[in-house]
């Protein structure tokens, strides 16, 4: 048919090729055995409407264990003998949901502002006509991914509060041939944006949908569709409900590490490239900010205040740009979350916001009463638009190395360290080796981990603490780096691929390892604060840590008790607050947020 790509090999134990599967419409499997065909021609005839997947199987082949799921199926699991034809249920996911409350999910397709098809998925509440119905816009992340027929938990939830809900596989979405893929170059917020807006104009035209009572709603680039959508076509939304979405272009692609440079230039292509002039001002008629004083529809920007991927700034300035207009906008960050919200918590709170803004906006239903721990979390998430200020950056020029007062604390440390990420609480091993030789201060660092040890090691100029050499090791990464007080060089190795490091600094690196016992060399003193450089690898360009003595306090560690001065210390990555013995001057405790891990928190304690 030559609709979509190819999805998928399927392999019997034997290795041998034994199905390809495509997803059009909906997944298909064209089985090349024949034995298979059959057998899954008789299971699918078992469940009708629903599609069964073969997810495992003896050496043999004598025993089955297959997947069934549909749109109102979120999916049954059973074994399956095909000699005897016997299936037995393993388990059901989501086995409380009543089945028979689920809205049926329909493939669509409609004609775009320039004629190319667009392969949609529409679902509509159960029980009522379908015709004049509020809407809601879903839209995919990515952007280079693509929706499929299924069960979808936002489909359903919305179906439920009384929305017609369409998602669509807008040009630059996969799995449609390159064709497709490449018509989506350069195009975010023009004829991708197209493909959303004419999406709109399909419900209405087919009667479906009040063509005032539409609303847009997605994550990531759903997310950017959204402040597209209400920034470029203000008059076709009644409400617009942004997760995690970029705000400007151009500072979405100056956060791009440069060792990912695969990926740069993939980008590049995608988006348009803003080294050149016409990049740039692609860059800034695509940016949802630039075009924020056109914005006149309601709009709720959810934020992690750890993403990695688009930055809480990216949310922070289209807050500030409506709230200077005295145009209303509601705001929640999730301090503990990062490109998009994992905790069931915030989840479930975000949820709430989202169906009590839509009732308000469209009219659709949302549930009175609430359960006293989401109302509480609802509140914490809630963000002040008058309280949201940009975060005061500090130009590497404007920092001096701090002097240090005293030697580092030499010695071994050992501690016990846990990353916590939603529910889920790893332990692990940490080590800090500080000892003074001929040449400077060693110092180095151990993380045991599942996935194996990291060790960081550096040698500090014996006098100001400053970086000299350092050596990371962590699975794949290799880093090797030499530095004087105005430069740094060497490499950096990811899987295989170097890249040089050739950077000038402007002075001294200060704390790239065991930052802790370098803070404990300085003059602390309650109030004490000063700003420092370091050298970001991810970025590969110096950055600057301001540190603050917030607190003096006392604190309980299984090596005892210490009373210590809490410094907060304070970049680009985040916050990071070390607990430092008076006394002693060595680093007793340690808190910090993982931006990479979607804002898991790292703790260390002194055993």
């Amino acid at each position: 048919m030559k609709r979509v790509d190819f999805g998928a090999a399927v392999f019997s134990e034997a290795d041998e090729l034994i199905g390809t599967v495509y997803v059009d419409d909906k997944a298909r499997v064209n089985w090349r055995d024949k034995a298979i065909a059959a057998e899954m021609k008789s299971l699918e005839a078992k469940f009708p409407g629903k599609q069964v997947n073969r997810v495992g199987r003896t050496r043999d082949e004598s025993v089955w264990l297959i997947s069934v799921s549909a749109d109102t199926e979120p999916g049954e699991t059973y074994v399956y003998v095909p000699k005897t034809k016997k299936l037995t249920l393993q388990f059901k996911i989501r086995e409380k949901l009543p089945r028979a409350s689920l809205a049926l999910m329909k493939p669509v397709r409609y004609k775009s502002s320039d004629g190319l098809e667009i392969p949609a998925y529409l679902t509509l509440p159960k029980g009522g006509p379908a015709k004049n119905l509020p809407a809601v816009m879903f839209v995919h992340g990515g952007p280079w991914a693509r929706d499929g027929w299924g069960y979808n938990t936002m489909h359903q939830f919305l179906a439920n509060r009384g929305y017609a809900v369409l998602s669509m596989n807008f040009r630059g979405s996969t799995g449609f041939g390159k064709q497709f893929l490449n018509a989506g170059n350069n195009e975010w917020g023009q004829k991708m944006q197209d493909d959303i807006t004419w999406g709109v104009k399909y419900l209405v035209n087919e009667g479906i949908a009040d063509p005032k009572k539409v609303a847009i709603m997605g994550g990531s680039y759903g997310g950017y569709a959204t402040l597209a959508g209400v920034a470029f076509t203000p008059d076709v939304y009644a409400a617009g409900f942004s997760i995690v979405g970029p705000s400007n272009l151009q500072t979405l692609l100056d956060s791009i590490p440069p060792y990912w440079e695969a990926g740069r230039v993939i980008m590049y292509k995608r988006m348009g490239d803003p080294r050149t002039e016409e990049g740039k001002k692609q860059m800034a008629r695509q940016s949802p900010l630039h075009s924020a004083n056109k914005i006149r529809t309601p709009l709720v920007v959810v934020q992690g205040a750890n993403d990695p991927r688009v930055k809480q700034a990216e949310s922070d300035q289209i807050v500030i740009a409506l709230r200077d207009r005295k145009f209303p906008v509601k705001y929640l960050v999730a301090g503990d979350e990062g490109h998009g919200f994992a905790k069931p918590i915030n989840n479930l709170a975000m949820m709430v916001a989202a169906e009590r803004f839509f009732q308000q906006y469209l009219g659709g239903r949302s549930q009175p009463d609430l359960p006293e721990d989401v109302a509480k979390k609802l509140d914490e998430l809630t963000v002040d638009p008058a309280k949201v200020t940009l975060a005061k950056k500090i130009e590497v020029s404007q920092s001096n190395a701090p002097r240090p007062v005293r030697g580092l604390a030499a010695g071994t440390y050992q501690y016990n360290a846990t990353i916590e990420a939603g529910t889920q609480k790893v332990n692990l091993a940490m080590s800090a080796e500080i000892k003074q030789g001929p040449d400077g201060w060693s110092v180095t660092e151990k993380m045991t981990t599942p996935g194996g040890e990291m060790m960081d090691n550096a040698l500090l100029d014996t006098a100001t603490l400053a970086l000299r050499k350092r050596n990371v090791k962590q699975g794949p990464v290799a880093i090797e780096m030499t530095a004087t007080d105005e430069k740094v060089m060497g490499t950096f190795t990811m899987g295989g691929n170097t890249k040089t490091i050739d950077s000038a600094t402007g002075g001294p690196l200060i704390g790239e390892v065991a930052p802790g016992f370098t803070l404990g060399a300085l003059p602390l003193a309650e109030g004490y604060e000063t700003a420092f450089r370091g050298y970001d690898l991810m970025q590969m360009k110096p950055k600057v840590t301001a540190a603050k003595v917030v607190a003096v306090e006392k604190v309980m560690v299984p090596a005892g008790e210490f009373e210590t001065f809490k410094v907060e210390a304070k970049s680009d990555q985040g916050t990071i607050t070390y607990w430092i013995d008076k006394e002693g001057r060595k680093l007793v405790k340690m808190s910090a947020s993982l931006p990479q891990m979607g804002g898991a928190k790292l703790t260390t304690e002194l055993k």
